[in-house]
């Protein structure tokens, strides 16, 4: 079990880095008030998104090897220290100070989610999943990321609409780490020729790019007071989920629901102090306020402005 946590905290900061570069190249591109289908293509004209991508594959192996070694219940939670860690390293790279309320979000997510999880204690089940078991699982997915993508474009710009991108991108992060998780499975059995010949592997291919697409679109929607909670508990609850319906893991109920419903609450007031701190929405692009015209045109927040 320690060497997934150790995986996933190292795959945690990668993605904490790639959140750090991506934020700063995402910041230069203009809001849109639909679905960017040329996100990507103003984006790949920016070196520090290109090096956040860099940064991303490296978690990705990092996450793969903790799923191969772990059960998706512990792994996948652990990613709510994407958070801080980016905080932290936004600090060291970027400049910026995280004032009191900052570090007191770090302590509460930390603290949350080592009660959670030691009160949850995840058992390892199977690495792999039945395709019986698979179908009901893509066909609720694929629900549930339709309608709150759905809902997401109804609304203008703001928090509602953040949020939305937000819950499709955490059920897409979740069923991705799922899906490579019995992706390895076929890579342990069967070697390379097996892993690219199995559904799996092209299946979570596709949904961490729609992932990625939908996170992208969710930090250029809104305030990340709005995504953020909901993508931090989104992804660990939904892949709690899978882990238990796909992989058989198991948690403990009774009498201990009620520390992991505390942990639960310390990591959601966690994150919503976190996402209040200047220099996390400056990560974020600075979406804290209706757009402006300098925004719209790509232009960074003015030196000394709230956002820096």
């Amino acid at each position: 079990m320690w060497p997934s946590v150790l995986f996933a905290l190292l795959a945690a900061a990668s993605n904490a880095l790639a959140t750090v570069l991506q934020r700063r190249a995402a910041r230069t591109v203009p809001l849109s008030t639909g679905l960017r289908l040329g996100l990507f293509v103003d984006l790949l004209h920016r070196a520090a998104w290109l090096g956040g991508m860099l940064a991303v594959i490296a978690a990705a192996c990092f996450q793969a090897l903790a799923l191969s070694q772990g059960a998706l219940s512990v792994v996948q939670p652990i990613f709510v220290l994407e958070l801080p860690l980016a905080l932290l390293t936004g600090r060291l790279l970027l400049g910026g100070r995280i004032p009191r309320g900052g570090w007191t979000g770090v302590g509460l997510l930390v603290v949350g989610l080592g009660t959670a999880l030691a009160s949850a204690a995840p058992t390892i089940g199977t690495d792999h999943a039945p395709f019986s078991r698979w179908v009901p699982a893509l066909v609720v997915c694929a629900v549930v990321i339709a309608t709150a993508v759905g809902a997401a474009l109804r609304r203008g710009a703001g928090g509602v609409r953040a949020a939305g991108f937000a819950a499709a991108a955490a059920v897409a992060y979740a069923l991705t780490a799922a899906l490579m998780k019995d992706a390895t499975y076929t890579w342990q059995i069967g070697g390379p020729a097996e892993f690219f010949v199995s559904w799996q592997t092209y299946a979570f291919a596709a949904v961490g790019v729609l992932a990625l697409f939908l996170f992208e679109n969710a930090m250029q929607s809104g305030p990340l007071t709005a995504s953020q909670p909901v993508l931090t508990l989104g992804d660990a609850l939904v892949s709690l989920s899978l882990g238990v319906t796909l992989f058989d893991e198991r948690v403990r109920a009774g009498w201990w629901l009620l520390p992991e419903c505390l942990g639960i609450a310390l990591v959601l007031w966690g994150a919503v102090l976190l996402s209040r701190v200047a220099l996390a929405r400056d990560l974020a692009g600075g979406q804290d306020t209706a757009p402006t015209a300098a925004r719209t045109a790509g232009a960074d927040p003015a030196p000394g402005s709230p956002d820096t």
